[in-house]
C-alpha cells in the first residue's frame, strides 16, 4: 500500500509498504481523511522534541488526526467492527499501569502514539492498524472531515472545560489557530464570550468570518482582566501575559507548547490565587466531541482549506501548500 514517509529533516516521500495485519485485539482501517498539525510540521523540520529523546526516530510515518472505516478484524475481535465508520484515541497506553487502569493511559510512561511515538505507524497511508480499545465510531451525521477533527476537538474541548468558560464568563483565547479557533468554537457553545489573541491580520479576519469579532492584537487588547485565559499559542511570551492579565482567582489553561522554556513568575500567580492546569490530551472526552459534532452545537468543518491527495502532503508539512483556514485535510486513496 501507498504510505507517506518521513526520512529525515525535510525529506519525504510516498513509497509501496507492506499493508498492516490486525493483531489480536486489533482492527486495520480503510483511512478516508487525515490531517497535520504542528507536530507532524515538527517531524518534518528534525524539531520534534521525541526525536531528541529517543522516544521516536527516522524514518516516520505521521498521522494522528483520521477517520475511516473498518476493513479488516484480528482474532479476539468483535465481529461488530467491521465496516464501521471510525476513528480513535491517539495515545495508547500498556493497559497494565496504574495510570491505565486508572484512565489516564494518555499519560502512560510505555504509550504508544499512533504517527507519533514509540513506532507506532500513522495515518498517511491507505490502511492503519488500530487497538479496539480506541476505536471510537462515528454516527451518520459525522462525516470524513468532521471525524479527522475529532482529535484536535478533544484536546481543545478538555482545555475549555478546564477554563470553566459559561455563561457571563470572559475568556481570552491566545492563538488562533486549529486548536484556538476549535476552543473558541466549544466555548461559544457553552456560552462564554469569547475573545482572541493573535499575531496577525489575516489571521483576526479569518476568525471574524467565523464570528469571533472580538479578535485582537496585543497592542490592540482592551485593558480589562478575563475571568479565564486559554494559552493555545506557541509564543515563548504568552504564558507569562497570560498570569498578567487573568483576573485574580481566574483560571489559565496551557495547550500550547513554545519551542523553548516559557517563564512564568509563580509569586504573581500565587498573589494573584490564580488556578493553572496544563493539557497534553483529549484522549477523556473524544466521544463528548463526536456527540458536540453530531448534533450540530460546534461545526468546525470551515476550518478546513482543502482536502489533497497523499503526494501533496510534503507541501503541506512545508507550508507551500496553505489557505486563508489554519487546517489542510489529506485523503490517502488519492
Amino acid at each position: 500500500m501507498r504510505a507517506f514517509v518521513i526520512n529525515g529533516p525535510g525529506r519525504a516521500e510516498v513509497i509501496e509498504v507492506d499493508p498492516p495485519v490486525a493483531g489480536p485485539g486489533e482492527v486495520v482501517v480503510d483511512v478516508e481523511r487525515a490531517g497535520v498539525c504542528g507536530t507532524d510540521m515538527e517531524f518534518f523540520t528534525g524539531d520534534m522534541s521525541y526525536l531528541a529523546t529517543g522516544e521516536a526516530a527516522y524514518p516516520v510515518r505521521i498521522g494522528h488526526e483520521w477517520s475511516g472505516v473498518v476493513s479488516h478484524i484480528g482474532p479476539l475481535t468483535d465481529p461488530s467492527w467491521l465496516g464501521a465508520r471510525v476513528t480513535g484515541d491517539t495515545m495508547l497506553g500498556c493497559g497494565h499501569c496504574a495510570r491505565c487502569a486508572g484512565g489516564r493511559q494518555h499519560l502512560c510512561a510505555d504509550r504508544h502514539e499512533i504517527g507519533i511515538r514509540n513506532g507506532w505507524p500513522g495515518a498517511l497511508a491507505a490502511q492503519l492498524p488500530v487497538p479496539v480499545k480506541a476505536l471510537r465510531r462515528l454516527p451518520d451525521t459525522v462525516d470524513a472531515t468532521l471525524g479527522a477533527l475529532v482529535e484536535p476537538g478533544g484536546n481543545a474541548l478538555r482545555a475549555v472545560q478546564a477554563t470553566g468558560a459559561g455563561p457571563d464568563r470572559d475568556l481570552l483565547i491566545m492563538g488562533p489557530g486549529t486548536i484556538g479557533l476549535l476552543a473558541a468554537m466549544f466555548a461559544r457553545a457553552r456560552g462564554a464570550r469569547v475573545h482572541l489573541l493573535g499575531a496577525t491580520e489575516s489571521s483576526l479576519k479569518f476568525a471574524a468570518s467565523l464570528g469571533f469579532t472580538e479578535a485582537w492584537t496585543r497592542e490592540t487588547l482592551p485593558e480589562m482582566a478575563f475571568d479565564a485565559i486559554l494559552d493555545a499559542s506557541n509564543a515563548p511570551g504568552l504564558p507569562a501575559f497570560a498570569v498578567e492579565r487573568v483576573e485574580p482567582g481566574g483560571r489559565i489553561v496551557y495547550i500550547g507548547i513554545s519551542g523553548e522554556p516559557s517563564l512564568i513568575d509563580t509569586r504573581r500567580v500565587v498573589l494573584k490565587d490564580i488556578t493553572v492546569v496544563g493539557v497534553l490530551s483529549g484522549s477523556p472526552i473524544l466521544s463528548e466531541t463526536i456527540e458536540a459534532y453530531a448534533s450540530g452545537a460546534v461545526d468546525p468543518r470551515p476550518l478546513v482549506e482543502a482536502t489533497v491527495g497523499l503526494s501533496s502532503a510534503a507541501d503541506v508539512l512545508s507550508g507551500a501548500l496553505r489557505g486563508v483556514a489554519p487546517k489542510i485535510h489529506i485523503d490517502p486513496r488519492k
